[in-house]
């Protein structure tokens, strides 16, 4: 049995209200409730919120709210996983024994089903890992990166710094978007950004974060591109 998770924190500071705010005509959440139903995986979507006003959109667009997260859980300073894994003790204690789980981040409407049925087919795959998360490639070679210094700028790799392109190593990036987990490894101190996790990659083009303004217009245009891009039916 599966279990879905979303995270939906009220009282966002630079996008006011982000997770429930229309986006290219529906709520933000909306995208990533219809992602977990679309891809029919998951015994439960569950949302855990402290606001009242994202339990009643995260119901009508079809998933649970058993429980209002606690205030201790709900600073913007508490990382996801505690939140998570409240949620997962949560299930255990009222509802069932999930054997898998995912953390589904609300603002994820580029999250397609398909990239997470393959993140639960990875995991069941490779049976000695613990989790399976999106990622994606860096658009540039991080080695070549620059750092500003009092004197101009200083290369952060001096070593790779003259090296071409195609001679260093891609490197990825935490995409943002699911992070598949066995229900023990979540409850357990195994890390997810680690030897313990297998990496599902994404295509760049469907990789946004929107964590401010900017970032919200910008992953509106692409949303927009990115829709009136696919074939009609």
């Amino acid at each position: 049995m599966n279990l879905a998770i979303i995270p939906a924190r009220g009282g966002s500071k630079r996008i006011p209200g982000k997770n429930i705010k229309c986006f290219a005509g529906k709520p933000l959440i909306a995208y990533s409730i219809e992602a977990a139903k679309a891809s029919g995986l998951f015994n439960k979507i569950i949302i855990s919120t402290d606001s009242e006003e994202i339990a009643e959109v995260a119901k009508y667009y079809g998933a649970d709210v058993p429980f209002i997260r606690p205030k201790e859980l709900s600073n913007d300073v508490v990382g996801t996983r505690p939140v998570t894994n409240h949620a997962i003790k949560f299930c255990i204690e009222h509802l069932y024994q999930p054997e898998f789980c995912c953390c589904i981040y609300a603002t994820a409407p580029f999250l397609h089903a398909k990239y997470l049925q393959k993140g639960l087919d990875s995991l069941k795959q490779h049976r000695e890992k613990s989790f399976a998360f999106s990622v994606t490639s860096f658009p540039f070679p991080v080695q070549r990166a620059l750092i500003k210094t009092q004197a101009g700028v200083s290369p952060m790799f001096p070593d790779d710094i003259g090296k071409r392109s195609q001679d260093l190593e891609e490197a990825y990036h935490d995409a943002g978007q699911f992070y598949w987990g066995k229900t023990d490894g979540y409850l357990s101190n195994q890390k997810i950004f680690s030897h313990d996790s297998l990496p599902v990659v994404l295509p760049r083009h469907l990789v946004q974060d929107i964590d401010t303004p900017e970032d919200w217009q910008r992953a509106e245009l692409m949303y927009q591109a990115y829709v009136q891009g696919q074939p009609s039916e």
